[in-house]
């Protein structure tokens, strides 16, 4: 196994009436291909801003995030992005579909803006959507979906286009025990086909489930007992 993400010395505040929030200090972390690493904490210990940073999505004040050969902290917007689209899977706690589009278009458009031919990124969502189990709901809109069947919808879009890492934020908050177990199933899949994930969750089975636990408090890295 080799590591697929790296992150090292990451630092990230904000100003708040009080004064400065420390949301991240100095977290360093490495993902193996094919791991599954579960980030548990308290609601505010920085969870959601880790993910985002390594996700490319925010900048950290200080440290660095190594993925697919390249610091994302050095690059450009425009470069971050297109590293994003190609080497990262977003499943968050809301599912974030395109209301207007139906589930096949919606796990397409990962595709498609990463330059695939039309057709190609539709049979490859179909394809997807029958991996998660919604090869019948596949011409439904969001607003005709459950909200388990968005969660879906999101994870084949993330999987479409097979992403070196995935980043969850708690993927399972919204759905019911029997659902939140299928969804860990799929995570599973993904990383047995060599992808990194990284999931922020409260859900025990997760934890359990996962190959390594890290802690996160007040932004740092904790130990965790028995882990």
């Amino acid at each position: 196994m080799h590591e697929v993400i790296a992150c090292d010395g990451l630092r990230r505040t904000y100003s708040g009436p009080s004064g400065t929030v420390v949301a991240v200090d100095s977290v360093s972390l490495g993902v193996q291909a094919g791991e599954i690493l579960a980030l548990v904490g308290p609601s505010g210990a920085g969870k959601t801003t880790l993910l985002g940073i390594i996700g490319g999505i925010e900048e950290p004040d200080s440290g660095q995030v190594f993925l697919a050969g390249r610091n994302l902290v050095r690059l450009g917007a425009a470069e971050r992005l297109t590293i994003r689209r190609r080497f990262i899977g977003f499943v968050f706690q809301a599912a974030g579909l395109v209301p207007l589009l139906n589930a096949r278009e919606n796990v397409a458009l990962a595709l498609e803006l990463l330059g695939a031919r039309y057709q190609d990124a539709q049979e490859s969502a179909l394809k997807a959507l029958e991996q998660v189990g919604l090869g019948d709901r596949t011409e439904h809109r969001p607003d005709e979906l459950s909200g388990g069947e968005q969660q879906r919808v999101a994870l084949a879009r993330a999987m479409v286009k097979s992403p070196t890492v995935l980043l969850a934020d708690e993927p399972t908050g919204q759905l019911d025990s029997e659902t939140g177990l299928a969804m860990f199933t799929l995570l599973r899949k993904m990383a047995a086909s060599g992808t990194g994930v990284i999931m922020a969750t409260h859900d025990e089975a997760l934890v359990e489930g996962a190959d390594r636990v890290l802690g996160l408090v007040d932004g740092r890295i904790i130990p965790m007992q028995g882990r």
